[in-house]
């Protein structure tokens, strides 16, 4: 499977962004049964969940995040997304997608950059 994201960009304090992660070379029953999520990593910190996909049907937050982003996911598109509302300099990093499969094979994607100027 190939993660490609994109969304990514400069922003004041205060405003938003929307992630999107899209798929390839994964059928459609894969994509349903993986985990999977968003991670960030800034410099010097080391790479942090931000919001996952359960299996289960489960939805986790970082509590620095939760009631600020929202993750969501269009199956048929095999995409993923993250909408980044009140934006705050702390949220500035390279931000990741990941899936896990059902088989416990770990895919991420490129990163993209979230600047969030004060």
């Amino acid at each position: 499977a190939r993660l490609v994201e994109s969304g990514g960009g400069l922003v004041q304090a205060g405003g938003s962004l929307r992630l999107s992660c899209r798929t390839s070379g994964i059928i459609l029953s894969v994509w349903r049964s993986a985990d999977m999520g968003w991670y960030r990593q800034a410099p010097g910190n080391q790479r942090e969940l931000v919001a996952t996909f359960e299996n289960s049907g489960d939805i986790n937050y970082a509590d620095s995040v939760k009631g600020r982003f929202a993750i969501s996911r269009d199956n048929a598109k095999r995409t993923m997304y993250l909408q980044m509302n009140s934006l705050q300099p702390e949220d500035t990093g390279f931000y990741y997608c990941h899936l896990r499969s059902y088989n416990n094979y770990d895919y991420w994607g490129q990163g993209t950059q979230v600047t969030v100027s004060s």
